[in-house]
C-alpha cells in the first residue's frame, strides 16, 4: 500500500507520523517550511500525563530532563491564598511545563532516525486529489511534485490549507481572551510551583489585567501570562516592561529583584470547531480541525490525542483493510470531547471574567470560580480532564459478564504495573500504540516467577482467547488495578481508553468487545470489501 502523507510538520503531524511508523506504517510528512524551528522561550505547552508519556514512548526523549514538572499549584486572589496544591517529586499527575521547540526538536530527531518516514522540506500543498483507491497530493516550492499516498492527514494548523482545500467549514469565536506573554530569568519566591494570581493588589500599567499567571521553567525561567480586559489596546513594549516591574515587585514585596528578559508575545485565544474531521480518505487533526485555549487548556495537549487515536485507527486499515466504522469513529470520538471542552468553557467564561450577575457576589463564589479555574489550569475537571469516549461507535453492545470499574468504558486507563509475556515487569502504558491490550487481574503473580502461573488456572483458557480475538492483541497481567476483583479481565484499545472490563475468562463476550473495538463485525467487513458504503 502507498504511504500515509501527513500536511505540517509541528509537533501533531511529526507525533502523528511516528505513532504509524512505530506500527510500521510508512509516512510521508510535507513541511513547508525548511525543516527547522526557532526557539521561542515564550512559546511553552503543559502537557498532562498522557500525552507526555506518549511523546516519550515515541521519542524516547525523558521530557522531565527539558521541562518542569510542578512541585505544586498555588491560587491567591488579591492578598489572600484560595488554594494551595502540592506534588510529590515523582508524582506523574503533576502538569509537566515544556517549551514548545523543545519538544518539536525531540520529535524531529526521532523522525530522522526512522526509516519508514520521509520528510519533505520546503514542500507547500496547493492540491488534493482522491479516488477510490487512494489521494494524491501536488506540493509547489523547489521540490514541487505530486505525491500518492493511501490516506492523508492534515496537521497544518488553524490556517490548514488541507482544510481549505475540502472546504470544511470552521466556525467559533474569535478572539475569547487576549493574554500579555513573558519569558524571563528571575527568582521568585515559589521555586517550582505555579501561581494564578486573580486581581492583584498593585496597579497595572497600560490597559487593567485583573489576573496573571507564572509557570516555572527549567534554569530559572518563568513563564508569566497577564489576561488583558476585552478590545484591542496595543500592548507596547514600554506598557509590557513597566507590567513586568510591577508585577515582581508585588510578589517579593519591595523592589523590582534582577531578571532577564527572553522572549515576549501576545497570545489571543480562539475558539473554532471543524465542520467534519474526516471528508474520505482525508483527515484533520491538531488545529486545523479545532482551536482552544482558555482556562489553561492546552490546544498542543488535545492535538497529540488526536494523533493517538488516529494513528491506531490507520494503522489497523493500513495493515488488515479498510472498516469505516472504524474510520469514521475518529470524528465522532474526538469531536465529541473537544465540543464539550469548547461548550465548557464558553459556559463558565461569561462567570469567571465577571459577567455572572448575581452568582459574582454570592459567599463563596469567588473561591468556586478559583477552583474551576486551578481545574483547567491542572488538567481535571470538564475544562481540563481528559475526554471519555462515551458515546464511542467502538463500545460494545450488551455483554453478559461486563463488570464496573473505578474507570468508565471509553475513559483512560490506569497505568498500573503489569507482567508483559516475556515475564517484565513494565508499565501499561508503556504497551500501548500497538495491539489492543487484555489485562488479567491476577493477585499474587507478581511475587512469582512467570514460569510458575503461565499454565495454571485461567491463564490457558484466556491465552487460547486471545489467540482466537479478530485482531491482533496482548496478554499481560496485573496484580492489581483500581476497582476490579480477582479474576477480572480488562480490554484496553492501543490509545489507552477502556473498552470494558469482565468478569472472569468470557471468550464470547471478549471476542465480541474486540470486534467492536476496531469498528465492525465480519458482515461490515464484507460490505466494505465488496464496495459498498
Amino acid at each position: 500500500m502507498d504511504p500515509v502523507i501527513v500536511v505540517g510538520a509541528g509537533p501533531v503531524g511529526l507525533a502523528l507520523a511516528l505513532a504509524l511508523a512505530r506500527q510500521d506504517v510508512p509516512c510521508v510528512v510535507l513541511d513547508e517550511g525548511p525543516g527547522k524551528d526557532e526557539p521561542r522561550p515564550a512559546r511553552t505547552v503543559v502537557l498532562r500525563e498522557e500525552t507526555a508519556a506518549l511523546l516519550e514512548r515515541l521519542t524516547g526523549v525523558a521530557l522531565d530532563e527539558h521541562g518542569v514538572r510542578w512541585a505544586g499549584w498555588r491560587s491567591v486572589r488579591r492578598k489572600q491564598v484560595t488554594n494551595e496544591i502540592a506534588f510529590d517529586a515523582d508524582d506523574p499527575a503533576a502538569p509537566l511545563h515544556i517549551a514548545q521547540h523543545t519538544v518539536t526538536g525531540a520529535l524531529r530527531a526521532a523522525v530522522a532516525d526512522e526509516p519508514l518516514i520521509r520528510l519533505a522540506v520546503d514542500s507547500r500543498l496547493d492540491g488534493i486529489e482522491q479516488e477510490r483507491s487512494g489521494v494524491t497530493a501536488h506540493t509547489r516550492g523547489p521540490n514541487g511534485t505530486w505525491w500518492r499516498g493511501s490516506y492523508l492527514v492534515g496537521c497544518d494548523g488553524p490556517r490548514s490549507t488541507v482544510r481549505k482545500l475540502l472546504d470544511v467549514r470552521f466556525p467559533g469565536r474569535t478572539a475569547v481572551e487576549r493574554h500579555a506573554v513573558a519569558a524571563l530569568r528571575a527568582e521568585l519566591p515559589w521555586e517550582g510551583r505555579a501561581l494564578l494570581h486573580r486581581m492583584p493588589p498593585w496597579r497595572q500599567s497600560g490597559p487593567s489585567a485583573g489576573e496573571v499567571t507564572a509557570r516555572p521553567l527549567p534554569d530559572g525561567v518563568w513563564r508569566l501570562d497577564w489576561l488583558l480586559p476585552p478590545g484591542k489596546d496595543l500592548v507596547t513594549p514600554e506598557i509590557l516592561v513597566a507590567r513586568i516591574r510591577e508585577t515582581l515587585a508585588g510578589w517579593t514585596d519591595g523592589s523590582t529583584p534582577a531578571y532577564d528578559l527572553l522572549d515576549t508575545g501576545v497570545h489571543t485565544v480562539h475558539h473554532r470547531l471543524a465542520r467534519r474531521w474526516r471528508v474520505g480518505r482525508v483527515f484533520l487533526a491538531g488545529d486545523a480541525a479545532h482551536l482552544l485555549g482558555a482556562l489553561g487548556t492546552q490546544g498542543l495537549d488535545e492535538g497529540l490525542r488526536d494523533a493517538d487515536n488516529l494513528a491506531w485507527k490507520l494503522a489497523s486499515v493500513w495493515h488488515h483493510g479498510p472498516r469505516e466504522a472504524l474510520l469514521d469513529s475518529y470524528q465522532t470520538e474526538r469531536r465529541a470531547v473537544i465540543a464539550a471542552r469548547l461548550r465548557a468553557a464558553d459556559q463558565a467564561l461569561p462567570v469567571l471574567r465577571g459577567g455572572g450577575g448575581l452568582r459574582q457576589i454570592m459567599p463563596g463564589a469567588a473561591r468556586g470560580h478559583d477552583a474551576l479555574l486551578t481545574d483547567g489550569h491542572l488538567g481535571r475537571g470538564a475544562l481540563g480532564a481528559p475526554g471519555v469516549y462515551a458515546s464511542s461507535p467502538l463500545t460494545p453492545g450488551h455483554l453478559e459478564g461486563e463488570i464496573p470499574v473505578d474507570t468508565l468504558p471509553g475513559a483512560p486507563a490506569t497505568d498500573v504495573r503489569v507482567t508483559a509475556e516475556d515475564g517484565s515487569f513494565v508499565q501499561l502504558r508503556d504497551r500501548l500504540g500497538g495491539a489492543l491490550l487484555v489485562v488479567l487481574i491476577a493477585p499474587g503473580t507478581g511475587v512469582w516467577d512467570r514460569k510458575h502461573w503461565v499454565s495454571a488456572g485461567v491463564m490457558p483458557r484466556l491465552a487460547a482467547a486471545v489467540t482466537a480475538l479478530p485482531c491482533p492483541a496482548e496478554l499481560l497481567v496485573a496484580e492489581s488495578y483500581p476497582g476490579a476483583p480477582a479474576h477480572s479481565v480488562l480490554l484496553v484499545r492501543p490509545d489507552g481508553h477502556l473498552v470494558t472490563a469482565l468478569s472472569g475468562v468470557r471468550p464470547a463476550d471478549l471476542y465480541a468487545a474486540a470486534e467492536a473495538a476496531v469498528g465492525g463485525t465480519a458482515k461490515e467487513e464484507a460490505r466494505v470489501a465488496s464496495g459498498a458504503r
